[in-house]
């Protein structure tokens, strides 16, 4: 396996470990909130399931960058050839959606807990709530679309 390989594969697990780990954090984070809501009032499982659902979104999105590095490189076939800068360019063009995804998946986890607090107290304004998160994850698509057009562009 050459050092070109070894840096792109390097760049598709952090793309999926650091995505991921911003998914378990926003997730466990809106989960204790979740739990401590419906222990109190179950008929609001369903609007904070929601809240929960959405900082996970970057985990497949980190997954999805590292499915595109794989593709790329065509690993699953015995892969190409890559000299050293090529494997560089495809790890750093992985950082968007690693790093977008750890830290979105954080602050999303954070924003649903807030909403989840919403949830709680005025449950018809659930939908607000919604929209307050979404607004986060947005920078986690903006990461996963710029790693997605860098890794189009490195010429294998």
């Amino acid at each position: 396996m050459t050092l070109g390989i070894v840096l792109a594969v390097t760049g598709a697990s952090l793309s999926v470990i650091l995505a991921g780990i911003g998914s378990i954090i926003g997730v466990g984070l809106a989960g204790q909130a979740s739990a401590g809501i419906t222990s109190e009032e179950p008929d609001k499982f369903g609007k904070v399931l929601l809240l929960e659902a959405l900082p996970g979104t970057q985990g497949i999105y980190g997954f999805l960058g590292t499915f595109w590095v794989i593709m790329k490189i065509q690993l699953l076939s015995g892969g190409v050839q890559l000299d050293v800068n090529t494997g560089l360019a495809i790890l750093l063009a992985c950082l968007p959606v690693a790093l977008c995804g750890l830290f979105s998946g954080i602050y999303q986890g954070k924003v649903s807990v807030a909403g989840m607090n919403i949830v709680s107290k005025q449950p018809g304004d659930s939908g607000k709530a919604i929209i307050l998160a979404v607004m986060v994850e947005t920078y986690a698509v903006l990461g996963l679309l710029a790693t997605i057009l860098l890794i189009n562009g490195i010429q294998v």
